[in-house]
């Protein structure tokens, strides 16, 4: 029998409690702000304008929406992730704070279309197959910033790794990759908007362990020219 439920079922952060457990409490404001999330919200600032349109792809549950209002960056926020049920935790918790249910979306990054001012993606395309064609889709729909944060080193690395941290009786599999700095920002570039590195607050230029695989985190900042 064929079903269409392959990606739901194979989609790792369907299947951690805990993940989902930890970003409730991100977006009842319970857990301590993200030092990544905050940088983030910091480099963006200069770019703001009051009423600009902003899109977190790889969102989760929404909670960046409260790094913005902590720093006063009064943009209309929208977020989008491929996991429902992430989601869903943000659509039922972030209206109590200010945030509009369907402000969050069930989307992947290849079905994204249209325009927004602002794009801020964070610890996202590290674990998906390549940062080509979902970062080519991003940055078509930035019309001024886009703020990333991935894992970056001096050459390029892909493993596709068990997830050693989901719920049991879940043996699935996951990127864990690291791209050439130099090939990301010459790929921005290429598509019409400057681009610099900005060394991660949180991991200071030393490799972070995330499910016992080493990341590089940088954060790229790129202005449309």
């Amino acid at each position: 029998m064929i079903t269409a439920n392959g990606w739901e079922e194979y989609c790792i952060w369907e299947h951690s409690s805990k993940v989902k457990e930890l970003y409730a409490s991100r977006c009842r404001l319970e857990a301590e702000e993200m030092t990544c999330a905050a940088q983030a919200a910091e480099l963006l600032s200069p770019s703001v304008s009051v009423g600009d349109t902003l899109l977190d792809v790889g969102c989760g549950s929404g909670y960046f929406f409260h790094s913005l209002v902590k720093r006063h960056l009064n943009v209309d926020y929208y977020g989008i992730d491929a996991s429902p049920s992430l989601v869903e935790i943000g659509r039922e918790i972030m209206p109590l704070y200010g945030l509009p249910s369907e402000r969050l979306q069930v989307v992947r990054i290849e079905d994204l279309g249209g325009h927004v001012d602002h794009v801020v993606c964070l610890n996202v395309l590290s674990n998906i197959d390549n940062f080509h064609r979902p970062l080519e889709r991003i940055l078509s729909l930035a019309q001024k910033t886009v703020v990333l944060r991935e894992s970056m080193s001096d050459s390029s690395s892909y493993q596709y790794v068990t997830d050693n941290y989901l719920d049991k009786g879940y043996p699935l599999n996951v990127y864990v990759n690291t791209y050439k700095e130099d090939e990301l920002i010459s790929f921005v570039r290429s598509h019409g908007f400057s681009a610099v590195a900005v060394t991660d607050r949180h991991s200071d230029g030393q490799p972070e362990l995330v499910i016992d695989h080493p990341h590089h985190w940088k954060f790229i900042v790129a202005q449309r020219v």
